[in-house]
């Protein structure tokens, strides 16, 4: 392949997705701290999160020169009810707010991906949306899928892949999306790097 590749994400989640498409890559967490604009549309928020999270680890190789052919993945999460952006809740009474406000309810979700070469500095970025209605929940059901944790450090406070499944009613988009990582837009990205995936001859067209 002749490039190695960087996840910008502590995330176990994008870190098995990623791992689904047979690449070679290491994780490198990034310290960029998130701060919300309100300047920003989320589509916009979600590819500048992602654009800075990819560049300070970029940056950080770029200086140690550990990896001179290197493209380093950014990638960043958010839900939107009704125009406002859900982060990840600080405490169980955030995480039930939340749910309590999807409750019965679509909204979108939306990840930006940001793309940067370690050589050269070029950065490319791309996102994607899905949307997702929430089944009418009752309170037993959101006390259940509370005391099961996995609203800790997910925006929204639920993760698809695990129990929160449960709590989706149907989703228009990609699922992988969801997740936290869209892998169709991915690859198209990497193709502009010249990597391809594995057994995979052909353009993704999206």
């Amino acid at each position: 392949m002749g490039k190695n590749i960087v996840l910008a994400s502590a995330s176990p989640r994008r870190y098995e997705l990623l791992k689904q498409l047979k690449l070679d890559f290491e994780v490198i967490p990034s310290s960029f701290v998130e701060e919300f604009d309100e300047n920003f549309t989320p589509s916009e928020l979600a590819i500048e999160f992602a654009k800075n999270k990819a560049l300070e680890v970029s940056n950080r190789l770029d200086k140690k020169n550990k990896i001179k052919d290197g493209i380093v993945i950014g990638a960043d999460t958010v839900v939107v009810l009704d125009e406002e952006i859900l982060g990840k809740p600080d405490n169980k009474k955030e995480a039930k707010q939340m749910l309590q406000n999807l409750n019965g309810n679509k909204h979108e979700v939306i990840t930006g991906l940001s793309l940067v070469s370690v050589y050269n500095d070029e950065v490319i970025t791309d996102y994607c949306e899905t949307t997702v209605w929430f089944r009418d929940l009752t309170e037993n059901e959101i006390e259940r899928y509370l005391s099961r944790e996995e609203w800790s450090d997910k925006a929204g406070a639920y993760g698809i892949q695990g129990f929160g499944a449960l709590l989706v009613k149907k989703i228009h988009g990609c699922y992988f999306n969801v997740v936290g990582l869209p892998l169709s837009k991915l690859a198209k990205s990497l193709e502009h790097f010249d990597i391809k995936i594995k057994g995979f001859d052909f353009k993704v067209e999206i």
